[in-house]
């Protein structure tokens, strides 16, 4: 006697079927969050423009001392604004520079707690929000003007504040488009979810599209936006 047993093929499709539609649905509401992001960034920026046109404060990115004697000179011509360096030189050093040049340390503001450039931004916008802050100087070197450019624009536009650029001139080469789209990769996903996306930034990531990283990484925390 023979006996035949047939498992039928159906219930496995469907689960595949099922993520499927899940992926659709998920790159579907991931496309549609960035485009609502794209649009409204922009807006924010224009209204920030609008109601603060001249900077209010001066926020340096730390990485060599010419940007802080740059923040220096620039403060001592605006002496009311208030300066932030993020993760500068040390403490010393940074004061000694101001004060070389003339410029008041009474409202020089020294942060380290940003490891990046993302997070040179993460970081101190909890303090110009606080300050109601909606144009800053923003200081670094030319080369990495571009980069900070970007981050600034999805992370501080986002939060309603604009900036007017102040390079710090410099004779190295600008760094590579790479490492713009893997940081305004790491800045979306801030805004998706208050985190910075450093596995983006890690050696695990290389040779990997930098979109399935960013979706790869919403997945795994969860696609929650924070009030734009």
């Amino acid at each position: 006697m023979t006996i035949e047993i047939s498992m039928s093929s159906r219930p496995r499709h469907r689960f595949r079927r099922g993520r499927r539609q899940g992926a659709k649905w998920l790159a579907i509401a991931t496309l549609g969050t960035l485009g609502t992001l794209a649009s409204v960034i922009p807006i924010r920026l224009a209204i920030a423009a609008r109601q603060a046109p001249r900077p209010q404060a001066i926020l340096t990115l730390g990485g060599g001392t010419g940007r802080e004697y740059t923040s220096a000179v620039l403060s001592r011509s605006y002496p009311h604004l208030d300066v932030w360096v993020s993760s500068g030189s040390l403490p010393d050093d940074a004061t000694a520079i101001f004060t070389t040049v003339g410029a008041s340390t009474h409202r020089l503001n020294l942060d380290y707690s940003a490891t990046d450039t993302v997070t040179n931004f993460t970081t101190i916008l909890p303090q110009l929000k606080r300050r109601r802050i909606q144009h800053v100087y923003l200081v670094t070197s030319d080369y990495h003007m571009r980069r900070a450019q970007t981050i600034a624009t999805i992370i501080l536009g986002s939060h309603g504040i604009t900036f007017t650029p102040v390079p710090v001139t410099t004779q190295q080469p600008d760094e590579s488009l790479n490492r713009v789209i893997r940081d305004a990769g790491r800045s979306i996903f801030w805004v998706f979810t208050g985190k910075s996306g450093y596995q983006l930034k890690s050696e695990s990531c290389e040779g990997k599209n930098r979109l399935e990283a960013i979706v790869e990484l919403l997945v795994e925390e969860g696609i929650q936006c924070q009030a734009l």
